[in-house]
C-alpha cells in the first residue's frame, strides 16, 4: 500500500502510534484475540461501540466483588466505599472535560439519555414560535427529542444544510440564528462523515445572540482532547461505551449557571430534599438530575475507560485515526464502483461509502464471512441518508487498535465483493 496522503486536517503536532505500540494495546483487548469464520477478527465498528480493555472489564469486577452497595445513604463500609467510587468517577469525568466543577457532571445512561434530559428540562421554557437551530448531519438522538418537544410547546425546528463533501458552513449558522432560536444543537463528530465540526466557532456566533450550545460528543471524546470551557460550549453530551467503557453510562456536562436554573428530569430517590404530600423540594446539583439507583459500576469503569485512554493520550490516537482515515480513504479508490459519502478536509475515524449495484447490508454480510465487522444502515442519520441520495451505506470506523492491516483486510474483503457481484 502506498503511503496515505495528507487527506485530513488534525492534530500534526504529535506522532501517531507506533505499529509495536499498537500491538501491545491490542493485546489489552481480549475479545479482539477470537476468529470470525475461520478469520482474525477486524474490528471496524468502533462508531457504534468501542471494545474494552481488561483495565475497564476488571475495575468493574472489582467493584462488584469488594465495594458494591447503594450510594450516599449508607452509613456501612461498603457504602462509604461505593460512594467513594462514584463520586471519584465524577471528578475524573470533570478532569477529562477540563469542567468547572464536579456539580456539573451528571451521570446519565448515555448520549441519548443527556440529549432528552436538555429537551426536557430546558425545553420547559419554550414557548409556541420559539426555534431550535440543528444541523442536516444529525444523529436521530440530536433530532428526535426537538421534535418531541416542538410537539409538546409549538417551537419549530430548523435545520442548517450540509454541503455536497459534508461540511457546515458557518454562514448557513449565522443567518439561521434570528431572535426566536433559543438554543443550538450540533454533533462534535458526525458518526456518518467523520466530518469534525468547528464547534468553538459555532458557539461563539450563537453566544453573540445569547443563545446556549448542546453538543453531542458521542463519537468525539475517544478521537480528540474535549475541553468544554475551550470550546465554551453550554452543554455536551456523551457515551461510556464509545470511549472503551461500559454500556448504560453516560455523561452530561452542563454549566452550573444554567442546570440550576432547570427543573428535574425524572422524580424519585436522591433528586429530593424534602418530600410531604404537600410539596417536594429538590436536591441541588447534579443529584437533582439523577433519580434512583444511579449505574455505579457503569461509573467505575468508565473512570477506568477515561483512565486508559488517558494514559496513551488523545491527542496521539486523534493522530492515528487519522492516519488510519487518510490510509483507508485512498485505498479503496482502488475498487470499482466505490463512492466515499463525506469527503470534508477536517475528518476523523469514519469512512462512509456506497458500492454501486451492491446494498450496503449484502456488503456487511460478505465482509463478515472475511472476518471484519463493519455498519451497514442508516447508522440513525436518515435524513443525512435522504440528503445524499442512499438508502444506507457501508460504515467503517476506527479505534486506537486498529492497524494498517486492518485497512487492508477492509480493502480486500471490498474486492471480494465485487468479485461475487460482478
Amino acid at each position: 500500500m502506498r503511503p496515505a496522503q495528507p487527506v485530513v486536517a488534525g492534530n500534526a503536532a504529535k506522532p501517531p502510534l507506533t505499529d509495536l505500540e499498537v500491538e501491545r494495546l491490542r493485546a489489552d483487548f481480549p475479545i479482539l484475540g477470537q476468529r470470525i469464520h475461520g478469520k482474525p477478527l477486524v474490528y471496524l465498528d468502533n462508531a457504534a461501540t468501542t471494545q474494552k480493555p481488561h483495565a475497564v472489564l476488571e475495575a468493574v469486577t472489582r467493584y462488584y466483588e469488594r465495594d458494591n452497595s447503594n450510594v450516599h445513604r449508607g452509613v456501612h463500609a461498603l457504602g462509604e466505599r461505593a460512594t467513594a467510587d462514584y463520586e471519584g468517577a465524577r471528578e475524573r469525568v470533570r478532569r477529562f472535560l477540563n469542567a468547572r466543577e464536579a456539580r456539573e457532571i451528571v451521570f446519565t445512561r448515555g448520549t441519548t439519555e443527556s440529549i432528552n434530559l436538555v429537551a426536557a428540562s430546558f425545553g420547559a421554557r419554550l414557548r409556541a414560535g420559539d426555534e431550535i437551530l440543528i444541523t442536516h448531519m444529525e444523529h436521530h438522538s440530536n433530532i428526535v427529542p426537538w421534535q418531541l418537544l416542538v410537539e409538546r410547546t409549538g417551537a419549530r425546528l430548523r435545520v442548517v444544510p450540509v454541503s455536497d463533501a459534508g461540511a457546515l458552513d458557518l454562514a448557513d449558522f449565522e443567518r439561521g440564528i434570528g431572535p426566536r432560536t433559543r438554543i443550538v444543537a450540533v454533533t462534535h463528530v458526525s458518526n456518518v462523515l467523520g466530518t469534525v465540526n468547528p464547534v468553538h466557532d459555532i458557539v461563539e456566533l450563537a453566544h453573540r445572540e445569547g443563545v446556549p450550545v448542546l453538543v453531542d460528543g458521542a463519537q468525539a471524546p475517544a478521537r480528540l482532547p474535549v475541553d468544554v470551557q475551550g470550546l465554551g460550549c453550554d452543554f455536551y453530551a456523551f457515551s461510556g461505551h464509545k470511549l472503551y467503557g461500559p454500556t448504560g453510562i453516560g455523561v452530561l456536562y452542563g454549566r452550573a449557571e444554567l442546570l440550576d436554573g432547570l427543573p428535574p428530569y425524572q422524580g424519585g430517590g436522591q433528586m429530593i430534599a424534602t418530600v410531604s404530600f404537600e410539596k417536594t423540594t429538590f436536591a441541588g446539583l447534579p443529584a437533582r438530575f439523577e433519580a434512583g439507583t444511579p449505574n455505579v459500576s457503569g461509573a467505575v469503569g468508565l473512570a477506568a475507560a477515561i483512565d486508559y485512554v488517558d494514559a496513551i493520550g488523545t491527542d496521539r490516537i486523534e493522530v492515528h485515526e487519522r492516519d488510519l482515515l487518510a490510509r483507508a480513504s485512498e485505498a479503496v479508490t482502488s475498487v470499482p464502483g466505490v463512492r466515499v459519502i463525506g469527503t470534508a478536509r477536517d475528518r476523523i475515524g469514519v469512512l462512509s461509502l456506497v458500492l454501486e449495484g451492491v446494498h450496503a447490508h449484502d456488503v456487511g454480510t460478505i465482509l463478515d464471512h472475511e472476518g471484519v465487522a463493519i455498519r451497514a444502515g442508516h447508522h440513525c442519520a436518515q435524513p443525512l441518508m435522504e440528503r445524499y441520495g442512499v438508502p444506507a451505506t457501508t460504515r467503517a470506523s476506527f479505534g486506537l487498535y486498529n492497524r494498517r492491516e486492518d485497512v487492508e483486510a477492509l480493502v480486500s474483503g471490498l474486492h471480494r465483493v465485487v468479485q461475487v457481484f460482478g
